[in-house]
């Protein structure tokens, strides 16, 4: 190991013009000591990594920001020594003096060697690995010496600044502490401390854990009482997070937003409007008493029992007197003492809210937690939340102030569609019983309806909800203008003063909500606020595999409570349940198996699937186990699900979205098998499927035959067909038609197309198919099944599995594909992870739809 001196040092520099402090060797240590990282705008902005070593500071200039994340490499400059007493110093190198900048002291602490007592031969080496216990970095890190071309250390040695993986790394963390600007001892930006604001006195570091951060002046101002309430900053909607940098991404809670302020001894917590709800969140306000002086943003959140924020159990603990348990999640410092921080960047605001919450008391942190943020790509981060099931990310401008009411600089972007509607009124069953909401926005003149909103109503937020709605009950119909709901004796007037906290899936072509639920009441926002339309749901990346399905690189299941694991959401009981055997040297498949998959394929189920009535094939215990049907809501029905009302006497289950799938899964839904209807429109086919399905003997190559036959057919009337196979013998060959106003048939016209079509291919070839139901009149032919076509007739889903041994799925195929040599067993459960993996063959099903009137003409 190189031992300490300070000639080039203070060769280096002119002391009657430098602040920098000349100093002197110190006494030299065993292993470890202090360490620091000095953020220097000199030439080139960089940060002086710095350890004490032999009596003096050894040195690194690193180019950029040490990140957090154990993939990112930073490369670090050995430089001169320097004495310890730098180790204090914060302030401005004059221009013409070595190092001329500003020096803003970024990160201090102490380190250890890994391996003091290999301490020497690890530095020869080139590859000291140290644990740091500092204000910003801390765990274990590595510096690794590069070689010259020659393959020996240069004179100026390049090093690698590398983070190891234990529990402070951070993930994805990439550049965000670029954008820390703020002192650790001070607070100042490097424009301060440049500046004069201040200025710097010499202290010589002490080596210690933990040094006491000394208090900035407006730090040390007491208040007498807690500050008034500041006008809060708000988000614009934005379809996906910005892209490129200078931009922070913090995770969306799904709670209230509140503001905390604090000063003599006492605590206020206001809504966003600026109303006093201490008395609310009592337990909150105590601790927050003890809390330093100053002015905090964030949201109250309550947590379910896997740690995740929930809305709707926010409002049950709140109607309950239940708060106890709240948890305040900071994300902003507006004001510290009697100084108003509002104009500061946003990267400054938050560095001075780290060191703000390091000084709350321990007993009055309890409440209380930082958000982090990330300066990885949006969209990245917005998927790793839509993955965990969280509300989205908000997108934040690190270099800008804090502003009043909506900007720019702060955009929402969710995971599923969600936001506020006002409540016009409710719908009820008998005239009494609950049914849905009746929602809308606000706009001149009145409400303008977005449909209804049918799930989600648990008996807590019942408590809650039905109480307001006889409060602000009336007789007049508060919407207006087109789509507006009709009055009748199930429908129930309000005056449109409520606001409804939703989750949804987009809208239908008629611009009302798709699959809406409902999560609690909104009594921290005015109704008049409430003009704009929900946001529809984000595009997100694809989801994680599963256990036994494992996608390679993709993060493993999360964990919740003993004996459940959580998927999209929604908690798995007995995950390791079997549900397919091993069979064929192929292993079990589970049914948290079985829940990841359905979370790892929802986006190619979701489109054939989604908000429609579904039948599912349920077997609970597995299929070596009793099996059943299920078509309608069965009490206790998960509220993932959506319920569908299809004039029948009880209203069918649907599939709103990844959680729904999951949900069955949850049930030990094994087989999806969805009307051919349109969206939300039980009454509009969209599809016909015909079913080719072989007598006992025939080969597999006679079911592709046929199916190249009734493809003939159908291109030849001016259709689009597609194929797939069923996850058994035979083959489905699927026809998208359009179901605009002018192209709309009737479930009659669907069935008797199919029908005629599949006479048309029996007719010309009567030795290979037949239409007959009966099997005693298949006669080793091939049945032409066009029964699926008609009102409440189902087929299997694409990507569905299916309840046979094997656990083969009805997969989706290419025309190039059916062909010699075509196994239909190919297509599995077990085969899932790679099957994704390649391009969808019906990415385009509905482009292919066309019209089907003119061609009725031509076959009926």
């Amino acid at each position: 190991m190189a031992k300490g001196e300070l000639k080039t040092y203070q060769a280096k520099r002119r002391f009657g013009e430098t602040p920098e402090p000349k100093g002197r060797k110190g006494k030299a240590r065993k292993a470890g000591g202090a360490y620091l990282i000095q953020r220097h705008a000199a030439t080139r902005l960089h940060w002086d990594f710095r350890i004490e070593v032999d009596g003096v500071l050894k040195s690194w200039a690193v180019t950029k920001a040490p990140s957090r994340d154990p993939s990112v490499k930073r490369l670090a400059v050995e430089v001169e020594d320097h004495p310890l007493d730098y180790g204090g110093f914060e302030g401005t190198i004059p221009s013409g003096n070595y190092g001329a900048g500003t020096v803003q002291m970024w990160d201090r602490g102490t380190w250890e060697p890994q391996h003091p007592e290999t301490l020497s031969e690890d530095w020869a080496r080139g590859s000291i690995k140290m644990t740091l216990s500092g204000e910003r970095l801390q765990g274990g890190w590595a510096l690794v010496r590069l070689k010259s071309d020659r393959g020996k250390p240069s004179k100026r040695a390049n090093w690698l600044l590398i983070k190891e993986k234990d529990e402070h790394a951070v993930p994805g963390e990439g550049d965000a502490n670029l954008e820390i600007d703020a002192s650790v001892t001070t607070g100042r930006s490097l424009a301060e401390i440049a500046g004069g604001r201040k200025r710097w006195t010499s202290s010589k570091l002490v080596a210690k854990k933990g040094p006491k951060k000394p208090e900035p002046e407006d730090r040390e101002a007491k208040l007498t009482r807690p500050p008034a309430f500041v006008p809060i900053q708000l988000c614009k909607v934005a379809d996906h997070p910005p892209g490129g940098a200078g931009w922070a991404h913090e995770i969306k809670f799904d709670g209230y937003r509140v503001q905390i302020a604090t000063g003599g001894g006492k605590a206020k917590v206001y809504t966003r409007r600026g109303h006093d709800w201490s008395a609310k969140f009592p337990e909150l306000a105590a601790d927050a008493a003890d809390w330093p002086d100053g002015v905090i943003d964030g949201e109250v959140c309550a947590l379910d029992g896997d740690h995740m924020p929930n809305f709707s159990a926010l409002q049950a603990a709140i109607a309950d007197g239940r708060t106890a348990d709240l948890v305040y999640f900071a994300f902003d410092l507006l004001a510290e003492g009697t100084e108003d921080l509002r104009q500061l960047p946003l990267a400054h605001r938050k560095a001075r809210l780290q060191a703000h919450l390091d000084r709350v008391p321990k007993a009055a942190g309890k409440r209380v937690r930082y958000v982090d943020h990330f300066a990885t790509t949006g969209q990245a981060v917005l998927d790793s939340a839509c993955r965990m099931d969280l509300e989205g990310v908000i997108s934040k401008k690190l270099d800008a102030p804090y502003v009043a009411g909506r900007s720019n600089t702060w955009l929402k972007s969710k995971c599923r569609g969600g936001d506020e509607v006002v409540i016009g009124g409710w719908s009820s069953e008998g005239g009494t019983r609950f049914r849905s909401l009746l929602v809308g926005v606000r706009e001149e003149g009145g409400l303008r309806s977005l449909g209804r909103v049918g799930t989600g109503y648990s008996q807590a937020l019942m408590k809650t909800l039905l109480p307001a709605l006889k409060g602000a009950a009336s007789d007049r119909n508060p919407f207006t203008g087109k789509g507006a709901p009709r009055g009748g004796k199930d429908v129930h007037w309000v005056r449109p003063v409520l606001v409804a906290e939703i989750e949804h899936g987009g809208y239908t072509e008629g611009g009302t909500l798709r699959h809406a639920a409902f999560k609690g009441l909104r009594e921290d926002k005015p109704a008049a606020e409430v003009t704009e339309r929900p946001q529809a749901p984000a595009k997100t990346g694809k989801t994680s595999g599963a256990p036994g399905l494992h996608v390679p690189g993709e993060p493993p299941p999360k964990a919740g409570k003993k004996g459940r694991l959580i998927v999209a959401g929604v908690a798995i009981s007995n995950p390791d349940k079997i549900l397919w055997p091993a069979v064929d040297g192929r292993p079990a498949i589970t049914k948290g198996e079985l829940a990841r998959y359905y979370e790892m394929a929802a986006d190619r189920i979701l489109p054939h699937v989604a908000d429609r009535p579904v039948s599912i094939i349920r077997a609970p215990d597995g299929i070596t186990g009793q099996k059943f049907f299920q078509r309608h809501a069965m009490p206790g029905s998960n509220p993932r699900l959506k319920l569908m009302d299809v004039k029948e006497r009880a209203p069918y289950v649907a599939v709103a979205d990844v959680g729904g799938l999951v949900a069955i899964g949850q049930s030990g839904g094994l087989e999806l098998h969805p009307w051919g209807c349109a969206p939300d429109d039980p009454e509009t086919p969209e599809q016909i499927t015909f079913d080719l399905d072989p007598d006992e003997g025939l080969d597999f190559a006679d079911v592709i035959a046929a199916a190249k036959v009734m493809k003939k057919e159908l291109e030849a009337l001016g259709l689009n067909p597609f194929v797939k196979t069923t996850g058994g013998k035979g083959l489905h060959v699927v026809v998208p038609i359009r179901t605009d106003a002018r192209s709309r048939i009737e479930w009659d016209q669907c069935k008797a197309f199919a029908k005629a079509v599949s006479e048309r291919v029996r007719v010309a070839r009567p030795d290979r198919f037949t239409t007959t139901l009966a099997k005693k009149a298949r006669g080793g032919k091939i049945f032409l099944d066009y029964l699926r076509n008609g009102r409440m007739a189902t087929a299997v889903a694409p990507w569905s599995p299916r309840a046979r041994p094997g656990a083969g799925i009805a997969f989706p195929l290419s025309w190039g594909q059916v062909k010699s040599g075509l196994d239909p067993r190919a297509f599995t459960l077990h085969d899932a992870p790679a099957l994704l993996k390649k391009p969808d063959p019906w990415a385009d099903f509905r482009a292919g739809a066309v019209s089907l009137r003119p061609i009725l003409k031509k076959v009926l």
